[in-house]
């Protein structure tokens, strides 16, 4: 069996300006990175500003297991089934962040013959997006050390700065360090941290903005710090905000490229969906939205966590909410969800099929509970057994949900064409009357309620002591009309990993919020959950390499 660079490497890839004419672009809109790649300009992005929209598709998920779901391999064949059928479709997703590519979970741009390309590209630097973010985000910390050392005119209190420098990898060593030692000129000694760029609010930042005007904007409502009076002082009280918005000037401008059968892609932003939103650029799904008859796009992990955020964060700085919601399963994560060991996954067992349900028919409500359409894509491997396929078909029918099997991994285009076709009929034959889970007015205690209840199924909510605290801070400085970003484990509906299924009468403890005031969110960090992830014991970087001709071996 191929690999997935094996597959990609031996694609043939269109030249990107024959990607974009297919989208009504021509070669003056874009601004190219090589053959094969390119940002959209500007001022073609502006003319767009009163074009029809097309339909929205947002793909999730179940809670992901070590047997894998392919959400995102699932998103690309979809849209190359949808044009397949003759119809106009683009993507819109994440950038992958270095972190896990170099770690263990993968990349982000797909699997199989459902791939965007060039993979190798995509999955490393890409068009210096992430580079862009990151340098962003440290040249901050700088300035706000070096506000420190040359006399502190705010009256910043050290011990109460939160913002923090960032890295796009995992590296354990670095979620807490103490800056400014070795005397003087090395400036104010404090402590410090570091998260992975995907979790930072640059970009949050970036991912959200609608254009340079709004970038800047939100630049400057970034929360860095407390004065010794615990007023807040904000990026715009330094006088850095054009500064930071020229270093991103360039990674705000969506990015495209194509996948194996042609389909245009915009790949744009890459935040974590269990430390942060989860979702693509706004300014990306915009663009697909005003360029294609149909834009397929992902959130990120299970419906819980990405889907959640993309609804009740990003929907509301999008013109449009979804018109469907597809839900990702796999007979072996289901399985897993009940009770069933990854040894024994190629194994049929319909009683843990049936018992790990719970966990697809909980997605299932959550969605359905927002006024959108709902539909399953079985995403088959080739250990499925019939009865197993007829098993979880006979589940999705009682609860009311269309289901397609899909194959794009192993045939592209032509094993999406069922949910291609399911998708499109859904779409034309029942609307979407989109509604949040929580308002803005609701206090943050309450909207956090709602979550864990409503989307969860757990009991209740604590918060620690400092958690406490923080509300009487936020309610002081204004910020309790904020969407609440949950930060928790992916694997669970609750805040332990090891909670499989639809587990019940438990509890999630906020054990800390952090303000993301540019966003416009505020995070609220459960359970174990880390913003600076650790490098497994055999992280993929050992199989990685490269031939003396720059060739790429070993990237999946």
């Amino acid at each position: 069996m191929k690999t997935d660079i094996e597959i990609a490497q031996e694609s043939r890839l269109k030249p990107i300006s024959q990607i974009a004419h297919q989208i009504g672009l021509t070669e003056a809109d874009l601004e190219l990175y090589g053959s094969y790649k390119a940002k959209l300009s500007f001022d073609k992005i502006k003319t767009l500003e009163h074009q029809a929209l097309g339909k929205l598709i947002l793909v999730t998920a179940i809670n992901p297991t070590p047997a894998g779901e392919g959400k995102s391999t699932v998103t690309i064949g979809l849209a190359d089934a949808l044009n397949h059928q003759g119809h106009q479709a683009m993507i819109a997703l994440r950038e992958p962040s270095l972190g896990p590519v170099m770690g263990v979970k993968g990349g982000a741009a797909g699997g199989g013959y459902a791939q965007v390309l060039p993979m190798e590209d995509i999955n490393l630097h890409f068009t210096g997006d992430m580079h862009a973010i990151t340098t962003a985000n440290n040249a901050l910390s700088a300035l706000i050390d070096n506000h420190l050392h040359q006399g502190n005119s705010l009256n910043i209190d050290p011990r109460r700065i939160i913002w923090k420098r960032v890295l796009d990898l995992n590296d354990r060593a670095l979620r807490q360090v103490t800056v400014g030692l070795g005397g003087h000129l090395n400036g104010i000694p404090r402590e410090d941290g570091f998260d992975i760029t995907v979790a930072s609010e640059m970009m949050a930042i970036l991912c959200l903005a609608t254009d340079l005007a709004d970038l800047k904007k939100r630049l400057g409502q970034i929360l860095i710090a407390y004065r010794y009076d615990q007023t807040p002082v904000y990026v715009k009280d330094l006088a850095v905000e054009g500064a930071l918005t020229l270093i991103l000037k360039d990674a705000l401008k969506p990015n495209l490229v194509q996948t194996i059968y042609g389909t245009p892609a915009l790949v744009h932003g890459g935040p974590f969906a269990n430390i942060a939103h989860g979702c693509n650029s706004v300014l990306a799904t915009k663009t697909a939205l005003q360029l294609a008859d149909y834009t397929v796009t992902e959130a990120g992990f299970g419906a819980d966590l990405g889907a959640e955020k993309f609804l009740d964060i990003k929907v509301p700085n999008l013109p449009k909410a979804p018109d469907v919601i597809v839900i990702v399963a796999t007979i072996r994560a289901l399985k897993m969800h009940g009770g069933l060991n990854k040894s024994d996954l190629t194994k049929e067992d319909l009683i843990a099929l049936e018992k790990g349900c719970a966990n697809l028919e909980r997605h299932i409500k959550n969605m359905q509970s927002y006024g959108i359409p709902v539909v399953v894509a079985i995403n088959q491997f080739v250990s499925d057994t019939q009865a197993e396929l007829v098993c979880l078909k006979t589940f999705c029918q009682k609860q009311g949900v269309a289901v397609a099997l899909t194959k794009v991994w192993e045939q592209g285009a032509k094993g999406g064409v069922e949910l291609a076709d399911l998708v499109v009929q859904t779409i034309e034959q029942e609307s979407s009357s989109y509604q949040a889970i929580y308002q803005a007015e609701d206090s943050l205690t309450e909207k956090a309620r709602k979550i864990v209840t409503k989307i969860y199924g757990g009991r209740s909510v604590q918060f620690s002591a400092k958690a406490q605290k923080q509300l009487v801070q936020f309610e002081t400085d204004g910020l309790s009309h904020l969407p609440l970003c949950m930060a928790k484990t992916q694997y669970s509906f609750s805040d332990n990993p090891q909670l499989l299924g639809a587990p019940v009468d438990f509890d999630i403890t906020i054990r800390e919020f952090v303000p993301k005031t540019g966003a416009g969110f505020i995070v609220a960090l459960t359970g174990d959950v880390l913003t600076m992830p650790g490098l497994p014991k055999e992280p993929a970087a050992l199989n990685m390499d490269v031939t003396v001709d720059g060739k790429a071996l070993g990237l999946f």
